[in-house]
């Protein structure tokens, strides 16, 4: 790892509004060893930022300091032209939604129960909190009567994603975090979940960051691309810059899975048409619980 006094590697020259900033900043874990190192990027309103690079690269690092899940070591990270260590943490993080890989789904809540957890803390009236749960259950492609009373148990991986990004909806907030949302999925599920996640967001237009190391998901999402390797920016590509770039940390993931896609990496993004319609009606599998 460099030493934290070296210059930036990488920085993001000011344009449009940005939501979210990272100035400069250092983060070292509790065993001393340096996680971030001189990052600096610009996350503008409603654009998809993609955290992308290897496992150990600082990705998940990066989001965490966004919520305050974890505080930098030095420089600052601004939410909304504030920096964070001025945020009440509770107030940022109901501004915030945040999806993980394996959705922290309550195990013992229902799925209305599950989706309604901030508007309840909110102290929402409780017709408006089924009502949300009602419409934030038809947003993400579940029939409500069939799943608001269900428990995660009950319900396959991707219906469990769903619901969590239902939960992290429920406040309506202007920035959503997601590590690795989609990574715990089977391969047809996760092509699904993706492209109705894209359907998604060209409605809401909510500001998104994403954290993978799924090249082909990086491309399909992102509507920019942050490559970071050992706890530095490296570059920042749109998703055709990022294809064509001759950075060779870059490159090199491009021809790891040029190969792979049947009309050439570009049309690879393009996932093909797999429905899982009873991810969506909430029929059950062979065993009598829902597919995952």
């Amino acid at each position: 790892m460099t030493s934290p006094d070296a210059p930036p590697r990488a920085s993001v020259p000011p344009s449009g509004n940005s939501v979210i900033e990272f100035r400069g900043v250092h983060y070292r874990a509790p065993t001393g060893y340096t996680v971030l190192n001189h990052f600096d990027l610009r996350i503008e309103s409603g654009e998809t930022m993609v955290l992308f690079g290897r496992s150990g690269a600082g990705k998940t690092t990066a989001l965490k300091l966004i919520n305050r899940l974890l505080e930098p070591t030095a420089g600052e990270v601004r939410v909304d032209d504030r920096a964070t260590a001025e945020w009440d943490a509770i107030s940022l993080r109901r501004h915030i939604g945040y999806v993980i890989q394996e959705t922290g789904l309550f195990p013992h809540y229902t799925v209305e129960q599950n989706v309604s957890v901030t508007p309840r803390l909110e102290s929402w009236p409780r017709p408006r909190i089924r009502r949300r749960a009602e419409e934030l259950l038809a947003l993400v492609g579940l029939d409500a009567g069939a799943f608001l009373g269900r428990y995660p148990h009950e319900l396959s991986g991707g219906q469990r994603q769903r619901v969590g990004l239902a939960r992290a909806l429920a406040a309506d907030p202007p920035i959503l975090l997601m590590d690795e949302p989609f990574g715990a999925l089977d391969p047809l599920t996760r092509m699904e979940v993706r492209r109705e996640f894209q359907q998604l967001q060209t409605r809401l237009r909510k500001t998104i960051v994403i954290v993978t190391h799924d090249v082909a998901e990086a491309v399909e999402l992102g509507t920019r691309i942050a490559l970071m390797e050992a706890g530095e920016l490296r570059s920042i590509h749109s998703a055709k810059e990022f294809l064509r770039s001759d950075e060779p940390i870059a490159a090199a993931y491009v021809a790891q899975i040029r190969g792979l896609a049947p009309n050439g990496i570009e049309g690879g993004a393009q996932t093909p048409n797999t429905p899982d319609e009873a991810d969506r009606a909430g029929n059950p599998g062979p065993s009598g619980r829902s597919r995952s």
